[in-house]
């Protein structure tokens, strides 16, 4: 199994933007709902968002500001992070194969290397 890696975090600004990357390796079509999670200090592991079978899912506290977007021509997935707050600040992981597809299931697909945002105030 191949596991999907993270990239595109940074250091900013509160306000700022971050367009993270996930690469999947494998088809993404087939694999049916993929998302992420971030890791921080404040809440350990949270589930940020979705996407599957045409739908996307986020966690209140992203919704407006994050956006997840995938591109299967590319075997690519996308973050869109908006807004950036200090309290996003923390090590960001892309997951594949979550089955089933939900925000507090991420952690039971496949998922590899992270990549760490830095948001200061």
């Amino acid at each position: 199994q191949v596991h999907p890696v993270a990239s595109g975090g940074d250091s900013v600004q509160a306000g700022g933007s971050l367009r993270l990357s996930c690469a999947a390796s494998t088809n993404t079509y087939s694999r049916t709902c993929m998302g992420w999670f971030r890791e921080t200090p404040a809440k350990g592991r949270e589930g940020i968002s979705t996407i599957g079978a045409g739908t996307t899912a986020y966690v209140d506290s992203v919704k407006g500001r994050f956006t997840v977007s995938q591109d299967n021509a590319k075997n690519m997935m996308y973050l869109q992070m908006n807004d950036l707050k200090p309290e996003d600040t923390g090590t960001y992981y892309c997951a594949t194969e979550i089955n089933p597809c939900s925000l507090v299931t991420i952690t039971l697909g496949l998922w590899g290397r992270g990549t760490q945002v830095a948001v200061s105030s």
